[in-house]
């Protein structure tokens, strides 16, 4: 059979099929889909346009505009948001009457929460300005420091993940990961002051709680040790799997921290590579034996 013969008598009834599994699992009818994701990315840069207006906007802007740039940004993203968040509830089993509603006040409390995330990422800032004597000014940070983009995008979606919006989060979480190589879960809790140098590999678990003043370096793990299954060996949601850092503490490069009984100590430091499933006091210096290189003599 030549494949145009094919393609006619066959591909109606795979379509058919593909259309009959899809209805059954994915609820096509409610689910945001790509575009659903295209529009959260665009969302989030009109937010950041916002907190940060003319770093993220493609074109310079008018000083004395400013105010109605900020305003339009926050306006048009705060419709998009709540039909977004509309769409999720449903499909998350959500078909209450007053769904619109809910909506609604989520995005409120969200956009009114912004004053106070501005501020927090001024902390940010000013701890990545503090922390790495290779930077000359705050704008290189905002530019090209990955830090501030992944903490930016999370500072929006963990508040969104604290009040009960299902996938958004996750999807805004992994726009981050994607742009910066570093991973946060939105579920994570983070304080003031809080900077990732150089930052690839970085991954913070979504029942991590870490204080004020830290800072962590590129390939530091903040996970579970493992996960509790129930009786059918799924794994139990809605557990604690995942350290405390406490103030005032640094993590070098390559640790990995395990365990939602974990505690770090405030004011310690962990050493690179290091692996630690138990807690530490505070005031700790955590570190591996100092290795002793073998040197010979090339010459000859």
């Amino acid at each position: 059979m030549k494949l145009n013969e094919w393609l006619n008598s066959e591909i109606p009834h795979i379509a058919e099929s593909l259309e009959s599994i899809n209805k059954s699992n994915f609820f096509i009818d409610k689910t945001i889909g790509f575009a659903g994701k295209e529009s959260i990315y665009k969302i989030l840069h009109h937010f950041r346009s916002a907190l940060f207006p003319g770093v993220y906007d493609k074109y310079p802007i008018d000083e004395n505009k400013v105010n109605i740039m900020i305003g339009n940004n926050l306006r048009t993203s705060a419709l998009d948001l709540k039909d977004l968040i509309v769409k999720v509830l449903k499909n998350d089993g959500d078909n209450s009457s007053s769904i619109e509603d809910k909506a609604s006040e989520i995005v409120v409390n969200l956009i009114n929460s912004f004053p106070e995330i501005r501020n927090t990422l001024q902390t940010d800032i000013e701890a990545a300005y503090n922390g790495d004597p290779a930077t000359l000014s705050t704008e290189e940070i905002l530019l090209s420091y990955p830090s501030i983009e992944a903490v930016s995008i999370h500072r929006i979606a963990h508040k969104l993940y604290v009040m009960g919006v299902p996938m958004i989060p996750r999807i805004m979480s992994e726009y981050a990961h994607q742009l910066t190589g570093i991973d946060i879960h939105p579920g994570a809790t983070i304080g003031d002051y809080f900077f990732i140098d150089h930052g690839t590999g970085v991954v913070i678990g979504e029942t991590c709680q870490i204080g004020n003043h830290v800072k962590i370096y590129q390939g530091v793990t903040l996970g579970a040790k493992s996960f509790s299954l129930d009786e059918n060996g799924n794994p139990i949601k809605g557990i604690k799997r995942h350290p405390n850092i406490e103030d005032n503490v640094v993590i070098y490069a390559g640790a990995t921290i395990l365990g939602g009984d974990t505690f770090i100590g405030h004011d310690s430091i962990i050493g690179g590579n290091i692996w630690l499933t138990e807690s530490v006091p505070p005031y700790s210096r955590v570190y591996h034996s100092q290795p002793s290189p073998t040197i010979k003599n090339g010459n000859g």
